[in-house]
């Protein structure tokens, strides 16, 4: 996992992580690694250690659904709406062993399960079983405190939350590509949750503006919450479709609001909405075809306002958290057809691959490319003893490259489109 600090303030906080957070509180005494990423001067790096193969299964269960499930292996407790079911005689104070029902088959409230599970790990249950499946509404905190995750990933809940922000490493990059500077007008297209407004504020020294726009109105004012927690002033959240940001005709002032008239923005991020195959952990496939087909035209139209919107000599950068062609190598090869004013740029830190051929696009474009493939990295145990015995290089090489599937395309408008 990577997280990114006020780069002013980033050994401070790496001191803090070593010498009280990481090593007492979380990870037992264990000596775990910080590392400072050698491209990316805002972020620091954390190894998450696992499978851990010795932990002791419990006769005590409780099942977790497949997205809390996920959170687990990244690090997070188990809270009362994400357990589905658990052994009738469970306590508070009891050693629960939690499992993900990946298929989703078990019912909630069940007593037992015998459907296909995943463990987790074991924890101790804060409520006992009548309470935790009561009824009450209000019951919204920790249910069951990790102590052994199967995954050693330390939890960041209301860990320093004015000084840093948890990302994936792809995500973090993409704003240092984007290259935002002092003083320059910004838009982030689809800004939700805001970990890339919020970055792309620090970057600039919070000089400027950086306007970010969602559709959904709590994920705006989660946006919001996170730029007042970092003390970021320059950025202005709306609750506004990405698809009419444009503003056409005879349209009533929105004060500084969108829709924006076109060419307003120095640099745009359009990190789209997609089909998210490049999440991890996912422990379970959700997709249908018709969703999954159903994000190349909305990236399109997303694409196509962004253009609008850019000045030229603009930079926009293009982005998804997923792996298929279709959404990612196809759309600069679309983008590059339909907008001859649009020029393929270099990208800077390269630290992705290069992209997918069967687009197009010639072996140079690629090469302009980042594209990061889980698949391509050898699956592996990460333990204590390995850690010690590898060199800071082996640790970045491997985790500029066992991290989430993205893909990163940078553009500059040469002209009015």
């Amino acid at each position: 996992m990577s997280i990114f600090p006020k780069i002013s303030l980033r050994p401070e906080v790496e001191n803090y992580l070593k010498e009280g957070f990481m090593n007492k509180e979380q990870f037992n005494g264990l000596s775990v690694p910080i590392l400072q990423h050698p491209d990316l001067q805002d972020v620091l790096l954390i190894p998450v250690i696992g499978p851990r193969k010795n932990i002791k299964k419990q006769q005590c269960e409780a099942i977790v659904g497949a997205q809390c499930g996920n959170a687990v292996l990244r690090g997070a407790h188990v809270y009362v709406p994400g357990i589905v079911s658990a052994s009738k005689f469970m306590k508070s104070g009891d050693v629960i062993s939690v499992y993900s029902d990946i298929k989703g088959k078990c019912k909630k409230g069940a007593k037992e399960f015998d459907g296909t599970k995943v463990f987790l790990g074991n924890g101790i249950s804060e409520l006992s079983r009548k309470e935790i499946f009561s009824g009450l509404p209000e019951l919204k905190g920790i249910g069951i405190r990790m102590t052994e995750p199967v995954y050693l990933s330390p939890s960041f809940d209301s860990v320093l939350p004015s000084y840093l922000f948890l990302q994936n490493l792809p995500s973090a990059l993409v704003t240092h590509v984007l290259n935002p500077q002092p003083g320059e007008k910004i838009l982030d297209l689809c800004a939700a949750p805001g970990g890339k407004t919020t970055h792309i504020a620090a970057l600039m020294h919070d000089q400027g503006e950086v306007i970010a726009l969602d559709k959904i109105f709590n994920k705006v004012e989660k946006i919001k919450q996170n730029a007042l927690l970092l003390g970021l002033n320059s950025i202005r959240a709306f609750c506004f479709d990405g698809t009419k940001a444009v503003k056409l005709g005879m349209v009533e002032d929105t004060e500084g609001g969108p829709p924006f008239l076109p060419e307003t923005f120095d640099r745009i991020l359009l990190d789209a909405p997609c089909s998210g195959m490049g999440q991890r952990p996912n422990m379970a496939c959700t997709w249908t075809l018709k969703e999954v087909t159903s994000y190349q035209p909305l990236q399109r139209r997303l694409f196509t306002v962004a253009v609008q919107l850019l000045k030229p000599g603009g930079v926009l950068v293009y982005s998804t958290c997923t792996i298929t062609l279709a959404e990612n190598e196809e759309q600069v090869s679309w983008a590059l057809t339909t907008f001859p004013c649009l020029q393929l740029q270099p990208q800077e830190p390269q630290i992705g691959g290069e992209g997918m051929k069967g687009a197009g696009l010639s072996l140079e474009q690629l090469k302009q490319l980042q594209r990061f493939d889980p698949s391509a990295v050898p699956l592996q145990d990460t333990d204590i003893d390995s850690l010690r015995g590898a060199t800071t290089e082996d640790m970045m090489q491997l985790a500029n490259k066992d991290c989430i599937g993205f893909f990163i395309a940078k553009f500059i408008k040469c002209k009015s489109a």
